[in-house]
């Protein structure tokens, strides 16, 4: 894992088309129970170096129940996004998709390191679509979550524009974050 770990943070494949140049962005460790695969950093994680370092990650983090403690011990969390690299802002506004090149070159290179994965979370729809398909939306996907588990567990982007999602579907602050919960802490369990 460390040999595909310095491989992919030495990347730069799309530096041609990332307006702030490459900076892979990702946290791997070959014993990690839970890997979350995410979409790409954004312009607070491109600057510090450390995914999910936004308001974002906060969200994320108390979906999950987790402190930043266990959140950022790569033993126990892993990180792959989509996008290693922040990809850079639409005209309209939000951040561009990640860029397209990056999960299939980097995804099967690191993916068959890990050793000790017990849960797989998909955070938003670049990484529910690029694992499980497009038959669905991602709300449907997110709402029959229990048909991937034990393995995979897709959830929307907690971007802010998650709020407003959510209290058009109340059902995933009542029955998804709980269920969530447990599936973290079944995959951190000894």
């Amino acid at each position: 894992m460390e040999e595909a770990a310095t491989a992919a943070s030495a990347c730069t494949l799309c530096a041609p088309h990332l307006p702030l140049g490459p900076r892979p962005i990702h946290q791997l460790h070959a014993r990690a129970r839970i890997l979350i695969t995410s979409q790409a950093p954004g312009t607070k994680a491109h600057l510090s170096g450390i995914p999910f370092e936004d308001a974002s990650g906060e969200r994320l983090r108390d979906w999950l129940g987790l402190g930043r403690d266990i959140f950022y011990d790569p033993t126990k969390v892993a990180i792959l996004p989509m996008g290693l690299c922040y990809p850079g802002r639409l005209p309209r506004g939000g951040d561009c998709p990640p860029r397209p090149e990056c999960a299939p070159l980097w995804h099967p290179r690191v993916l068959p390191r890990f050793t000790g994965l017990r849960l797989r979370l998909l955070v938003g729809s670049y990484a529910v679509r690029f694992v499980l398909g497009t038959k669905v939306t991602l709300s449907q996907r997110v709402a029959r979550y229990a048909e991937t588990l034990p393995a995979h567990f897709p959830l929307p982007h907690p971007s802010w524009r998650t709020l407003v999602w959510a209290k058009r579907n109340p059902w995933f602050d009542a029955e998804v974050i709980p269920a969530l919960r447990q599936e973290v802490e079944r995959a951190l369990a000894d």
